[in-house]
């Protein structure tokens, strides 16, 4: 998998937001009712990201985006924040990027929209069956890493 440049940084989070495919049917009844049933389960994700790069970030962006990506052609994976952390994504661009345009006396911002192969999202099965989990995750794990003892130290 082709992986994001080094040196290059992560996008700016002025318009940084996710928008994902509808993954549900919607079909109109006569009666006037609809029914609603799953489609997918796993939908494709848009997100709108810009980016702010010095002169050479900028020519090593667009060179990498022309002969490495095949002018936006290829999947990368790209570490992206989102509600789970900062994880690996694989991601396209949805057709070419936008600048760039001059901000500054010699930087330069550049906007493009990208796909997620698959919505970044807990497991199957954890909000259900442990909603207080996900809610606590922080106190767990300080609870099991700080405060329980270790096994054969003698605590």
């Amino acid at each position: 998998m082709i992986k994001w440049p080094d040196g290059l940084p992560f996008p700016l989070r002025e318009g940084y937001g996710f928008k994902t495919v509808e993954p549900m049917a919607r079909t109109s009844l006569q009666s006037g009712r609809a029914r609603y049933r799953r489609n997918f389960s796993n939908v494709p994700v848009a997100l709108e990201v810009s980016w702010l790069f010095t002169a050479e970030q900028a020519r090593l962006f667009k060179g990498w985006y022309r002969d490495v990506l095949k002018d936006g052609v290829k999947w990368f994976e790209c570490d992206l924040r989102t509600e789970e952390g900062i994880v690996p994504c694989n991601l396209h661009f949805e057709g070419i990027y936008d600048g760039g345009y001059l901000v500054g006396r010699d930087h330069w911002r550049f906007n493009a929209t990208v796909v997620m192969r698959e919505r970044s999202i807990i497991d199957p099965g954890w909000a259900e069956i442990l909603p207080e989990y996900i809610l606590l995750a922080d106190i767990f794990d300080i609870a099991m890493n700080r405060e329980w003892p270790r096994h054969g130290d003698g605590s």
